[in-house]
């Protein structure tokens, strides 16, 4: 192995880029609840070094305790856009945060979407970050709104189209550097969206779900999208793929370690986190993929509490290239 002293030609760099240190993958979990009026939704940010088989730690907080919002990320910077701040899913909120995540601390305010909401998702590339669906506060009526924003410019929402079917508890974090990828939602959807993210307009038609499913999650390769769990009524331990370049029906993928619903996804370059949510209770376990292969999800670690309705954001997700 070299060492890497000295000034080194480019054909002897490309030789040996195996053997040069790979950049640290991390993921932030944000806020949850609990489904359970009796203890409140929770402003913790939990980090997740994705790398490597572990535990949650304490990242940060908040502006204010919510859950069921939307969150994205560049390499250095995640969102984490509306959600409520009761477990009754009203009280939702229009805030943006954003947090520097090589560096702990509390969320800085952003800007703000479009309108109050929660039970939205986001996808994003290096640049942008959209946010789909979603539910107005104390509201039934689920939107098919998606907006954008800058990620490393502070500033309010600008309009970027519609989705096909107007839904919430949808899957998003499934993205390449050009295109992104929603799908899912209630009630008991096998829709499958998809926007080039660099420009604006209305969703297309994917392909569909091999189960038809709300309170899903979503995570992704820059090649490979994977949307696992969620709810068709019962809770399920599906998990589909995709190819993101390729439009088409799901595939089976394998299985989660348990049913898991309203849970976060997050991925790495090839390793794929599934976090918390809710199985018989709500739980605090991490599960792992490897996103390249199928195969059945095992058993990563575990967040700092059991929490429902979590979402994730990761310095090294597949719309990073």
């Amino acid at each position: 192995m070299p060492n890497y002293n000295g000034v080194w030609s480019l054909s002897t760099q490309y030789q040996y880029v195996g053997d040069w240190p790979s950049p640290p993958q991390f993921a932030l979990i944000i806020g949850g609840g609990v489904n359970d009026s009796s203890v409140p939704v929770t402003d913790v940010v939990q980090k997740i070094n994705i790398t490597t088989a572990g535990n949650a730690t304490d990242f940060g907080n908040l502006s204010v305790a919510k859950s069921a919002g939307a969150g994205a990320a560049s390499a250095t910077r995640a969102l984490y856009g509306g959600g409520h701040t009761t477990n009754a899913g009203s009280n939702s909120l229009d805030v943006i945060e954003f947090f520097t995540i090589a560096s702990a601390g509390n969320g800085t305010d952003f800007g703000d979407l479009s309108a109050a909401r929660n039970s939205l998702d986001a996808c994003s590339n290096s640049t942008r970050a959209v946010f789909g669906g979603g539910l107005p506060s104390g509201s039934s009526s689920k939107q098919n709104i998606m907006e954008y924003v800058t990620i490393a410019s502070a500033g309010d929402v600008t309009d970027f189209g519609d989705l096909t079917v107007a839904r919430d508890v949808l899957a998003g974090n499934i993205a390449s550097a050009t295109r992104g990828v929603f799908a899912g939602g209630e009630t008991n959807s096998n829709v499958i969206d998809y926007i080039t993210i660099g420009s604006a307009g209305d969703a297309t038609d994917f392909g569909d779900l091999t189960v038809g499913r709300g309170s899903v999650a979503g995570l992704s390769s820059s090649v490979r999208g994977v949307i696992s769990g969620g709810d068709t009524n019962v809770t399920v331990n599906t998990i589909d793929y995709i190819t993101i370049a390729s439009t088409g029906d799901a595939s089976d993928f394998g299985d989660l370690t348990a049913v898991t619903k309203d849970h976060a996804g997050v991925a790495g370059s090839n390793t794929g986190l599934f976090a918390g949510g809710r199985q018989a209770a709500n739980t605090d376990q991490i599960q792992f993929i490897t996103i390249a292969s199928t195969g059945n999800a095992a058993d990563f670690g575990n967040l700092l509490s059991a929490r429902t309705l979590v979402r994730g954001a990761s310095s090294a997700h597949g719309g990073l290239g």
